[in-house]
């Protein structure tokens, strides 16, 4: 009866949900074919702003990421250079309105070049001095997600570095695909030269790379390369100096909630936030309607050794130490998780302290012994 009364796609789009939905479990999706309009998409010019006299005022440029390609901000590009307490008067000579800001002047310009009318910070019109515009041409991006993302990531790093001394290294995996894998190594040889580390799992997607991360993470330092006239090294290589911390969230779900239990089950490190998305059965996308719409089957259940059997789906996985994450300590700044990750180093790091290389001493003596005297010299005796 509900077929008949279906008066759209989108009916039958709801539909299907309602039919997936039945089956109470995870990775049960369905994915219409999206229907657009010619003409671009929006732009954005990687910062944030805020209403200004004569414009709209630069109060931050995201900072560039050079490892990233796609976490570029155009303000920063060579030739734009425009600041936070610059005013971007007008866009491709449009002023832009005071109520709505810049990006109503960007639809459909993601991947376009525009030219961006820019009053300096330095000077004003109440200020006296000269007020120095100038006109740049800047490409927007499509989406800033890349961009905050690496912001997100390195505020994290400076304050693990800052809360520790220099002493403790940040990783993030966003997700168990090539980007997240990608992003693991961005940082490896650096974060795990340090004598502790935090690995950040929260918010992180899924896939199909965490055996490879759980390896990786859950190395241990069995011995040292030591070549001359450089940094020694550690075998295996990128393996952890000292303790490891795992940080986890209702936002990590299917891979990310797979390493999640790895990292309790092989005593990685301790694993500090909130349970897991719990969403484990998997799903291969084989499958699509005759115009198109995807339709996902989860088929792929997941079984965990150590009696945890198949109680992650629909539950998720428990962090060792339970830390929320309220909306309140977002809008402070504050990341409760975070710290908490940082203090259980501390108190790991004064019971178990960090690998270090061997003192160049103590090598055995390699040079060969004194020849025995020669038969011309035995002569004479």
């Amino acid at each position: 009866p509900l077929v008949a009364r279906l008066g759209s796609h989108d009916d039958l789009a709801d539909l299907l949900w309602e039919l997936h939905g039945e089956l109470g479990t995870s990775h049960a999706y369905v994915a219409p074919v999206l229907v657009t309009e010619p003409g671009g998409h929006q732009g954005f010019l990687g910062g944030e702003f805020a209403p200004a006299d004569g414009g709209w005022a630069v109060t931050k440029v995201f900072a560039t990421e050079s490892s990233d390609p796609k976490a570029v901000s155009p303000l920063s590009a060579p030739g734009a250079a425009v600041q936070a307490g610059d005013v971007i008067e007008a866009i491709d000579g449009v002023p832009v309105p005071a109520a709505f800001g810049p990006g109503v002047l960007l639809a459909g310009a993601a991947g376009v070049t525009v030219e961006l009318t820019v009053r300096s910070g330095a000077g004003g019109d109440s200020g006296g001095d000269a007020v120095e515009r100038r006109r740049v041409a800047v490409v927007p991006l499509r989406s800033e997600e890349r961009l905050r993302y690496q912001t997100w990531v390195a505020a994290n790093r400076a304050a693990v570095q800052e809360a520790s001394g220099g002493r403790f290294g940040y990783l993030h995996i966003p997700d168990m695909v090539a980007h997240g894998w990608g992003q693991l190594h961005r940082d490896l040889d650096r974060e795990t030269a340090r004598d502790a580390l935090v690995v950040d799992v929260r918010r992180n997607r899924g896939g199909h790379t965490s055996q490879l991360v759980a390896e990786l993470i859950g190395r241990r330092v069995t011995a040292w390369s030591m070549p001359r006239g450089e940094a020694p090294g550690t075998y295996p290589a990128h393996a952890p100096r000292g303790p490891v911390v795992v940080l986890t969230d209702e936002f990590a779900g299917s891979d990310g909630d797979i390493i999640t239990q790895v990292a309790k089950l092989r005593g990685i490190g301790p694993v500090v936030g909130t349970r897991t998305w719990g969403g484990v059965v998997g799903i291969d996308g084989r499958f699509k309607l005759a115009d198109g719409t995807g339709v996902n089957q989860p088929r792929y259940g997941f079984h965990v050794t150590d009696g945890i059997g198949w109680s992650i789906e629909n539950h998720g996985v428990d962090p060792d130490v339970e830390v929320p994450f309220p909306p309140h300590a977002h809008a402070a700044g504050e990341d409760p998780q975070l710290e908490r990750g940082v203090g259980i180093l501390r108190d790991l790091l004064a019971g178990d302290p960090a690998a270090v290389p061997p003192a160049r001493e103590g090598y055995p003596a390699l040079r060969p012994g004194p020849l025995p005297p020669r038969p011309q010299d035995l002569r004479g005796q």
